[in-house]
């Protein structure tokens, strides 16, 4: 069980935010990940800051922020300052990602760049040694309870050889459509960290489904 489970709030019920936290407070999650979209970089929004810092009151583990937006400079220290441990910002969102990814450190939090389904792993390789974590999108980014890319395991173990060889260390997440029936081929391909939505928050039993994920 050495692999992370982190259950996307996007598919959590906002009438019960505060249920839904603790459950995963009580579960064997390791991460709340928390998908930010603007409209713009995305088709769709989510929430904002105001969301997360009430998050961050309840939460008793990593908040995992992922940042589907233009230009997430702007925002990098409002987002430490309520309380995002983790900061992900898309490759394909930033002009200048080596500056992004350090300012990200310099305010203590850990770097990620995530990468849409179209855009090759090999993008990364002049930073790979920067970064602590690249989040692969398994589905096109911007709604939930899409259907799973299968082209996704080809770029894990491709981004895996490049870890290797690169001597790197960043932990590599999936994001998007991840369940128990494609969860253990993930693992095997190298992946480290599995983003699970409406497979967690639609089901009958979501603290049972992320201990099935968390033991696969």
């Amino acid at each position: 069980m050495t692999h992370k489970i982190a259950p996307s709030i996007l598919a959590a019920d906002f009438n019960n935010l505060q249920k839904d936290c603790e459950m995963i407070n009580n579960s064997l999650a390791d991460w709340f990940h928390l998908d930010v979209m603007d409209g713009v970089f995305v088709p769709n929004i989510s929430f904002g800051m105001p969301i997360i810092r009430d998050i961050k009151k309840i939460a008793e583990k990593t908040l995992d922020v992922h940042l589907m937006i233009t230009k997430p400079e702007r925002y990098i220290t409002d987002f430490k300052k309520i309380g995002a441990d983790i900061l992900t910002v898309h490759f394909e969102a930033c002009n200048h990602l080596h500056r992004t990814i350090h300012a990200i450190k310099e305010e203590g939090m850990q770097a990620g760049v995530a990468l849409n389904p179209h855009t090759s792993v090999y993008a990364l390789t002049d930073i790979l040694q920067d970064i602590d974590l690249v989040c692969l999108m398994s589905v096109n980014p911007g709604f939930g309870g899409q259907s799973f890319i299968e082209n996704t395991y080809k770029k894990v173990q491709e981004l895996t050889n490049l870890r290797n060889q690169t001597n790197s260390k960043f932990l590599i997440e999936i994001d998007g459509g991840v369940n128990t029936g494609n969860a253990r081929k993930l693992l095997d391909s190298g992946a480290d960290v599995l983003v699970a939505g409406s497979f967690v928050f639609k089901s009958d039993n979501p603290t049972k489904t992320i201990e099935e994920l968390k033991k696969i």
